[in-house]
């Protein structure tokens, strides 16, 4: 049977070096970066390339892709988007490429680039990733990309939330898979409540960002899956 592992902070992958190569990643920050990919695809985005950082980003901008980049939930001078996933629902934005950098979550996608495959995952559309998981022969592995190094919950949730669906299919391997699906079995039926008092929650809250929480907990808006080609996302065409 296949093994379903999660990985709680990018900070703790060089634990699972063996097993990397020969699984799928699905790297998951719920609030915002990957739930921003998704809602871009899902309106048209041509493609998304995702650097670890500010440097990385200004020259992709400087060479002519639109620039996205974020740090500390803030949007960074200089650049053309935030990190709200309602900044990528604009119809200018069909077709574009655009390069971004988060505080967490671009930095998960690029240590991850000697996986089978990379996937972007959110709450957005976790049917169709579990969808597409089920079709794949290779291991899973669920990266969180927590906040500066350290576990966070929402990210946490998702990787239980995709356990959930995957769990007839695939053995969880370790205790963090056990612990991640454990813990949305309980919230699951009230994430905004179950999250009320995490760490990103009172952040965003601080920016007056709460229509971002609401929106980015909502399951399976979108029937999409961004995946890692070479140094650039794309949405993948599946089935």
């Amino acid at each position: 049977m296949k093994n379903i592992d999660v990985c709680l902070t990018p900070d703790l992958l060089h634990l699972h070096t063996a097993s990397l190569e020969n699984s799928i990643v699905v790297v998951a920050d719920v609030f915002r970066a990957t739930s921003c990919m998704v809602t871009a695809f899902a309106h048209g985005v041509d493609s998304i390339t995702p650097v670890a950082t500010i440097e990385e980003c200004k020259d992709l901008q400087n060479r002519g892709l639109l620039a996205a980049a974020e740090r500390n939930a803030r949007m960074v001078d200089g650049f053309d988007l935030d990190n709200s996933p309602f900044s990528y629902m604009d119809e200018r934005l069909m077709g574009a490429r655009i390069a971004m950098t988060t505080t967490n979550g671009t930095y998960a996608i690029t240590k991850s680039r000697q996986a089978v495959k990379v996937l972007v995952g959110s709450f957005l559309n976790l049917e169709a990733i579990a969808r597409y998981l089920k079709s794949q022969q290779y291991d899973v592995m669920v990266l969180c990309a927590g906040w500066k190094g350290r576990p966070n919950l929402e990210d946490t949730l998702f990787a239980g939330g995709l356990i959930d669906r995957l769990k007839d299919d695939y053995m969880m391997a370790e205790d963090s898979a056990i612990m991640a699906w454990r813990l949305y079995c309980q919230g699951k039926d009230d994430l905004p409540g179950y999250l009320a008092n995490s760490s990103h929650v009172r952040r965003l809250h601080r920016l007056g960002i709460q229509k971002d929480i609401v929106y980015c907990l909502q399951h399976d808006l979108f029937d999409v899956v961004p995946v890692l080609r070479g140094n650039t996302l794309v949405c993948m065409e599946v089935q």
